[in-house]
């Protein structure tokens, strides 16, 4: 039942924190961001790579890891890299970002998949989903996007992970190609991750904070 409820919870605080808090440093979203991108990458790691291999150490795995680093590029190009912090739409659009929704709906339902067998991957995708509802959130409320369309992308985007589960632990393909849809997943993952730790570090800058921020975010991971 966590796997149905938490992923939803995320979405819905994500959008209570710009609806309550109206937080304006973007500062701490970042390294909310790095936090996120340091936990799930560290989950992919530490637990869901080493038990993929586990159960299917062929060569076909890798490459169906190498396919998800591939997809996830080509959902950016739609979804303008909203997975991992920017919303490129322009503020005075009144229509429903259909390009958006539809590239992050694949994602999510993909993440979904392998839930149910990874406990702490639930982890990992609830804390990667609220930032990114805190952006959706905060950039939809900025713009001229009617509250009904709003609702209605930010309801459907909180479904699409526990749509996933549903689908892969109720139809037989999900269940017959369940390792390959889980090396999808953890190609999309390590980019998106990676992505995130990179976008980060601006200007090749240290920042003792946000270091600190990923090193917690690396050691909680370890330890879940």
């Amino acid at each position: 039942m966590l796997n149905i409820i938490l992923p939803i919870l995320s979405v819905v605080l994500g959008f209570l924190i710009i609806l309550i808090f109206k937080p304006k440093k973007s500062a701490n979203l970042k390294l909310l961001l790095a936090f996120s991108g340091a936990f799930l990458l560290s989950i992919t790691v530490f637990n869901f790579l080493p038990e993929v291999y586990h159960h299917n150490h062929d060569k076909p795995i890798g490459l169906f890891i190498m396919a998800g680093i591939l997809l996830q590029i080509v959902l950016e190009f739609f979804s303008k890299g909203a997975e991992h912090g920017h919303v490129h739409i322009h503020k005075d659009s009144v229509d429903f970002p259909w390009l958006l929704f539809i590239s992050l709906s694949m994602h999510s339902v993909l993440e979904g998949v392998p839930i149910h067998a990874h406990e702490q991957l639930l982890y990992g995708v609830i804390i990667h989903k609220l930032p990114v509802a805190i952006i959706l959130s905060s950039f939809f409320i900025s713009s001229k996007i009617s509250n009904p369309k709003i609702f209605l992308f930010l309801g459907l985007f909180a479904i699409m992970t526990p749509l996933g589960t549903f689908l892969s632990e109720n139809f037989e393909f999900f269940t017959t190609y369940f390792y390959e849809i889980s090396a999808l997943v953890i190609g999309i993952f390590l980019h998106i991750s990676t992505t995130i730790l990179f976008e980060s570090n601006e200007g090749h800058k240290f920042n003792i904070v946000k270091l600190s921020t990923i090193v917690l975010a690396i050691i909680i991971a370890y330890f879940v």
